[in-house]
């Protein structure tokens, strides 16, 4: 199944979990949780405030060698824009960061794999979220400290703290 024929599929719009397909065009699901979305919603917050030379993209579709893979949250620059345009059903290229957020669903090497395929497609960073709210950085060589890119981002995200103590 081709993603766009996922995404304009009347039966499978609104769902209250991820899609993505694998390579051979199958559907795979996760199911989603509040925690989940809190850590999306927080990120995005974050980068929200730090200014207009960039976007967030929550459930970021990005077409891979293994199939479509949704990015929990990505970040692209204003240039990345300018060449894909934001009404895309699914990504060619990966935007510059890929922030995924671990939920009981996810195993080790799935994970691994999203990585790998995320900067196949060009991405610069990938971000892995734990279910308590650490963060790793990481960019195609190696696991980063902090985030090359947005090096003010903090290792840890809290759900439960109000956002002005973010």
């Amino acid at each position: 199944m081709e993603w766009r024929e996922v995404v304009e599929h009347s039966s499978l719009k609104d769902l209250p979990f991820k899609i993505e397909t694998n390579e051979w065009g199958k559907i795979m699901m996760t199911p989603a949780s509040c925690a989940h979305g809190m850590y999306q919603a927080r990120i995005n917050e974050w980068f929200h405030r730090q200014g207009e030379w960039g976007r967030v993209s929550v459930q970021c579709p990005i077409r891979t060698s293994k199939g479509t893979r949704v990015a929990d949250v990505a970040w692209a620059s204003a240039a990345f824009h300018r060449k894909h345009g934001v009404r895309k059903v699914e990504l060619p290229e990966s935007p510059e960061i890929v922030i995924e957020i671990e939920s009981p669903s996810n195993c080790a090497a799935e994970l691994e794999e999203k990585r790998l395929l995320y900067f196949e497609k060009g991405a610069r960073e990938f971000w892995l979220c734990d279910d308590n709210g650490n963060l790793r950085f990481f960019n195609p060589q190696r696991q980063l400290e902090r985030s090359e890119l947005f090096g003010e981002f903090p290792g840890h995200i809290d759900i439960d703290a109000s956002v002005s103590d973010q």
